[in-house]
């Protein structure tokens, strides 16, 4: 039987870190690399599954991620929910993961959070969904002289994000959007939480 370690905590309030590991080795003397091409593949099939299970219907995947360092591979997972997420639904997730992942003999860790409240846009339908909140956005490129530009979210247009200031429309394509989040407005904010308490 394997001796397998985790160690969990709340860092901050809406993540959770979980450390999980074990022996390094592989079945048959397998190369790390190829060890590492597994687990990246299983973590990859876990998350997956979690984005089109029924029971995790109230949590969105918002990005994954796998990262080798050492003999260590760093999994990541960001989540969103409506209305916050919790410790728990942080809990579910990595216990969903790490159930996954029990077969696997390598090492890694398993770290889980919230997108917070200035969460990323990392998908194309990101900009449409959000559209009408306040953003920045970094680009690779100089827009009007600038890098980094602030504003009102106003969709797609085709390949084009549409950026409204008080100078007027930017259109910004996504091929040289660098990273882009919500930016928090507390008055918005409040506002959003009394239109889904009159809908309810």
């Amino acid at each position: 039987m394997m001796d397998r370690a985790q160690k969990h905590g709340a860092t901050p309030p809406e993540s959770l870190r979980g450390r999980v590991g074990g022996p390094a080795h592989g079945a048959g003397g397998a190369e790390p690399g190829a060890e590492r091409l597994e687990i990246d593949a299983a973590f990859a099939r876990a998350v997956d599954a979690i984005a089109h299970d029924p029971a995790f219907a109230e949590v969105e995947i918002v990005s994954s991620a796998a990262h080798r360092h050492g003999r260590t591979t760093a999994l990541h997972v960001m989540l969103d929910r409506e209305g916050g997420v919790d410790v728990k639904s942080c809990e579910r997730i990595a216990a969903h993961i790490n159930d996954a992942l029990e077969d696997y003999p390598d090492l890694y860790t398993l770290e889980v959070e919230s997108a917070g409240l200035d969460r990323p846009l990392v998908k194309p339908g990101d900009y449409e969904r959000f559209s009408g909140r306040e953003v920045k956005i970094v680009t690779t490129l100089a827009i009007g002289n600038a890098k980094t530009h602030r504003g009102r979210l106003d969709g797609v247009r085709g390949s084009t994000v549409i950026l409204s200031r008080a100078g007027g429309e930017l259109p910004i394509p996504l091929a040289v959007i660098k990273s882009a989040n919500l930016e928090y407005d507390v008055r918005a904010d409040l506002q959003r939480a009394k239109n889904r308490e009159k809908n309810r």
